[in-house]
């Protein structure tokens, strides 16, 4: 609240108007629970977002419009569902954007819309908010552009040109999940297509056309739980959208059932099913892993008890360990408790002497209680404590 203080200082009467659009736009329910805390107010939509080097950014997260002409199952914005909505302008929440930024509140955006008027027109008016913060506002910090379904190439060159993040939510694996999510957009030729464009433009053009003479890194996003789907169809996407496609992070939003919404009555995902997803996606993305080498139950779904990479080193390496001076990189990142860090040190190690024992490992970042069971030093199986459990 202090901080809310001091932007409504520094913004004057403007600030009670576009403050509560900008809660009304991204939060268009108060749930029971935050009613019995006495939050009858959201604050502003500000997401932590992670960074690469473990830094956090604070970003302004919000719609354009919260009207939406989509109606899709589990979204608290789908058409015909009864709360106000909120519209900006792209050049008021731009200007509302930017005060917000020069005050310190936040360091960057992540815009997207809900879909009105068609996807062409939707996407129109992003670009146009985009292009005021750039050219007319001049501002360089980050700005990550949602593609809308439905966008023409031309327009996704241009949010390629003008972003540092472009992402479209594919939010099912396939086809047939889309269909019960939301009926009203196709994966191919809405979701996917636009991600294949992005890629080609990335092959076809110099980075010198991007913001800053780069290209937007790409991502999406899955309703995990939200479509009967297996984790082993999530995943099989999701290897295709990293090897093909290049995308730098898959999320997975644990599906939550929304009031008034077709799917209300539907059960919540358990939040270690989403955990598991994320764990596979680094396998997929930083580790050298395959989709083929998980380990999936009959249902086609991870063990919830057991990370995917232990439970390959169960079934790979319990009865033939790694030798930890003889091991490749690709080999020593599928050891539990060895990361791509702590791989690269063992490596640049090696190059002074044999490493002899788990206190060797330790002081190069191993979690040497999870890589013991599966290695060799020197030759010989290191000396461990056996579990009680």
């Amino acid at each position: 609240m202090e901080k809310l203080a001091q932007i409504a200082e520094f913004m004057g009467d403007e600030i009670d108007e576009h403050v509560s659009k900008l809660r009304a736009s991204c939060c268009p329910v108060i749930s029971e629970d935050q009613k019995r805390a006495g939050q009858s107010k959201m604050e502003l939509p500000i997401y932590q977002a992670a960074l690469p080097n473990g830094q956090r950014r604070a970003l302004l997260k919000t719609l354009l419009t919260s009207a939406c002409e989509k109606n899709c199952s589990y979204c608290s914005f789908r058409a015909g569902r009864d709360f106000r909505r909120q519209t900006f302008q792209p050049d008021e929440l731009a200007k509302t954007f930017i005060q917000l930024w020069q005050k310190g509140a936040v360091k960057g955006l992540f815009l997207s819309s809900g879909v009105a008027g068609g996807g062409l027109h939707t996407q129109d008016r992003l670009l146009d908010t985009a292009e005021i913060l750039r050219k007319r506002l001049g501002y360089p910090g980050y700005l990550h552009l949602k593609i809308m379904p439905g966008a023409e190439r031309a327009q996704v060159e241009r949010a390629m040109q003008l972003a540092d993040r472009v992402s479209i939510n594919l939010e099912a694996p396939n086809s047939q999940r889309l269909a019960r999510l939301a009926p009203q957009k196709g994966m191919m030729e809405d979701l996917i297509s636009p991600l294949r464009w992005v890629e080609e433009i990335r092959r076809k053009d110099s980075p010198q056309h991007g913001w800053k003479g780069r290209w937007p890194s790409t991502t999406t996003q899955f309703v995990a739980g939200g479509a009967g789907e297996s984790d082993a169809e999530l995943l099989q996407t999701t290897a295709y959208l990293h090897n093909s496609l290049h995308l730098s992070r898959v999320y997975y939003s644990g599906f939550h059932p929304v009031p008034e919404t077709p799917l209300e009555n539907e059960q919540a995902i358990n939040p270690w099913r989403q955990n598991r997803l994320y764990q596979a996606d680094f396998l997929l993305r930083d580790y050298g892993f395959d989709f083929e080498d998980f380990c999936f139950d009959l249902t086609g779904n991870l063990s919830l008890e057991v990370d995917p990479k232990l439970a390959w080193a169960r079934d790979h390496l319990s009865q033939a360990p790694l030798d930890i001076n003889q091991a490749e990189l690709s080999a020593l990142l599928r050891i539990p408790g060895i990361g791509p860090i702590g791989a690269r040190a063992i490596l640049s190690a090696r190059r002074l002497g044999k490493l002899k024992g788990l206190e060797d490992l330790k002081a190069l970042g191993v979690h040497t209680t999870r890589a013991a069971p599966f290695i060799l030093l020197d030759g010989k199986r290191p000396a461990t404590q056996l579990s009680l459990w």
